[in-house]
């Protein structure tokens, strides 16, 4: 057993949530304990658009500029082929933020960056390789928890423990915290191929009888999102990789050239899609944040965003409360009514997306035709601002309130 830490904060996940709440509060001077319990940072096939909203903080943060000279590519128009019609559906371009487009960039990159602004400041600790397991208790209260890690197990003893460690929570049972389930229709399938001469510029969703799928330009290749009904994907492992190559190309022809680039099942993730939320997120000394508190289904990509901006109002409650003595249970409740609205309109969204949308288009045996209020987005490109509005900026934008200790460069 290694000699026990103390910190104000432990934090225990090195995602978006707890990676951005882990630097905002150490730049506020809050000694914090970040724990990943991965060597890296790097995993293909996660969230990586950054939105306005997050861009905003970023610039907020005096960092949009060193940020943005990552590799990077921009998004402004959203849009979906539905059957033989082309529906434009968002149009970032008037977005009251100072970017105007979705940056689409690895996570890994995202969260190197962060981490790098955090080792600026001497509260800022990132434990790589480092995994909470437990939780230390005083009575009902929290007070740390236990963690393994390459040199062996630990104890990090904290006035506040943040689980930040994803919709597969290990800290969030341990307090009987689980969440309730709102159900998803299908999952995803994760995967690449090249991206040539004669392709479509734009990212692009595409829809045809019985079939989905979601196209992200990545400048030198395409990252899809093959829609499957939810539970589907023995029956499509058993069907064979030829015949699931043969359904991406019955879906975009244009990719008859390139489907052998998937070799194996190796190059083809599954996304398990989850919609749920819990009913509370804190309780004395531990707070849930992020996919923790509430998974989000993939629609409009915005799970990455509700997590920073859940990340943002954290600090923004409880810096002050660090500073001018000890975080409440009250404290933590703030936390939650602040971002519960938010996280609720956006679930109730997605939800209905899912029921009217994906299961109609799943179950379909017919080429699908968009429906009036889609095809009016074309017709009165105005609407178009009303998506770009909920998917770029979300329903409760967060903004830094709290104010930097010094670096130590």
């Amino acid at each position: 057993m290694q000699a026990p830490i103390t910190a104000r904060c432990c934090i225990a996940g090195g995602g978006p949530a707890g990676v951005m709440a882990g630097f905002l509060l150490a730049r506020a001077g809050v000694e914090i304990v970040v724990l990943e319990k991965h060597a890296d940072f790097f995993r293909d096939f996660r969230g990586d658009t950054i939105h306005p909203s997050t861009l905003e903080v970023m610039h907020e943060l005096g960092l949009l500029d060193d940020f943005l000279t990552l590799p990077h590519s921009e998004l402004v128009h959203l849009g979906a082929q539905v059957g033989e019609t082309f529906v434009p559906l968002a149009d970032l371009s008037h977005l009251p933020t100072r970017c105007k487009f979705i940056a689409l960039m690895p996570q890994w990159d995202f969260l190197d960056f962060l981490a790098r602004q955090g080792q600026r400041y001497p509260g800022f600790h990132l434990m790589m390789g480092a995994e909470a397991t437990g939780l230390l208790r005083t009575e009902d209260t929290v007070t740390g928890v236990t963690a393994t890690t390459s040199n062996g197990p630990v104890e990090i003893r904290a006035e506040l423990v943040i689980a930040a460690d994803g919709r597969h929570s290990t800290l969030r049972p341990l307090v009987g915290f689980e969440p309730t389930e709102f159900g998803a229709p299908m999952d995803i399938l994760w995967l690449r191929l090249s991206r040539r001469a004669g392709d479509p510029a734009d990212s692009l969703g595409r829809l045809d009888a019985g079939r989905m799928m979601v196209l992200i330009n990545r400048d030198d290749y395409w990252q899809c999102a093959f829609v499957i009904d939810k539970g589907g994907i023995d029956q499509i492992r058993a069907a064979g990789l030829e015949a699931f190559r043969k359904e991406i190309v019955r879906l975009m022809p244009v990719f008859a050239d390139r489907v052998a680039e998937l070799a194996s099942w190796d190059d083809i993730k599954l996304l398990t899609v989850a919609v749920n939320r819990l009913a509370t997120w804190h309780k004395p000394g531990f707070l849930c944040i992020g996919d923790a508190a509430h998974a989000m289904s993939p629609i409009g990509g915005v799970g990455v965003n509700l997590a920073v901006q859940d990340a943002v109002a954290t600090a923004n409650i409880l810096v002050p409360r660090f500073q001018s003595g000890h975080v409440t249970d009250a404290d933590l409740a703030a936390v939650q009514h602040r971002r519960e609205w938010p996280t609720r309109m956006t679930q109730r969204l997605q939800i209905t997306a899912q029921n009217r949308v994906i299961t109609g288009v799943l179950r379909g045996t017919q080429t699908p035709k968009p429906p009036l209020l889609l095809r009016l987005f074309g017709r009165l490109p105005i609407l178009q601002r009303i998506p770009a509005r909920l998917i770029g900026m979300g329903f409760r934008p967060e903004h830094v309130r709290t104010r930097p200790a010094d670096a130590t460069t």
